[in-house]
């Protein structure tokens, strides 16, 4: 985070003067009047220049990166955080050693990692971000798993002739399999429950 004191002849010219150097516009930065300066007489004779501090605020994304670094930290994993945006939202990739730490059992642990983040990232925002948290390529091989699960359980329901109910998952894994048997012709998804332990049930038709 970076800060730098400039003066100029008004407050606002010094602040031109701070965001020209910092390369930023004012809605990444706060600003603090240290000095307003003095005109004097004819605006020469005993003016006085004026002087303001200005701080460069962290963007949402960067307070969702360091939240990552510090919490992993508190579990004694090191982790560098490569961040990814787009239209869609943005990806933070945890890249180091002991992830398996941060994944934890079924991904219990990154999911609610990725939950937190998603609350920092959109606190006090107008528009929601969508968040991913990722590691060692979980979030794919996890999708694979999932879409392998709903066709061995959607054969599994048709072979017995009812429903057949999935463990408790958060929203963005049921959604895999919803859409891994959205085409299906002789099954159906539905979801039941209720979060944390909502569930995707398989319906024969």
């Amino acid at each position: 985070m970076r800060e730098i004191t400039a003066s100029g002849r008004t407050i606002e010219e010094a602040k031109e003067n701070a965001l020209s150097q910092l390369a930023l516009d004012e809605s990444q930065v706060k600003v603090d009047v240290i000095d307003e300066g003095k005109k004097g007489l004819l605006g020469v004779f005993g003016s006085k220049r004026a002087y303001v501090k200005v701080t460069e605020m962290k963007s949402a994304v960067d307070e969702g990166k360091q939240f990552l670094v510090d919490i992993s930290r508190d579990m004694n994993v090191s982790v560098d955080v490569q961040v990814k945006e787009d239209q869609h939202g943005v990806v933070y990739d945890l890249v180091g050693e002991k992830l398996g730490l941060l994944i934890g059992k079924r991904g219990q642990t990154i999911n609610a990692l990725q939950y937190l983040t998603h609350l920092v990232v959109n606190k006090n925002k107008d528009e929601y971000v969508t968040v991913v948290v990722d590691a060692e390529n979980y979030r794919a091989r996890r999708k694979e798993t999932l879409e392998d699960l709903a066709n061995k359980l959607a054969n599994k329901a048709m072979k017995l002739n009812k429903e057949v109910r999935l463990e408790p998952m958060p929203s963005f894994e049921r959604k895999i399999i919803h859409t891994a048997l959205q085409d299906h012709s002789k099954v159906s998804t539905y979801s039941d429950g209720r979060d944390p332990n909502r569930y995707v049930v398989i319906k024969p038709e």
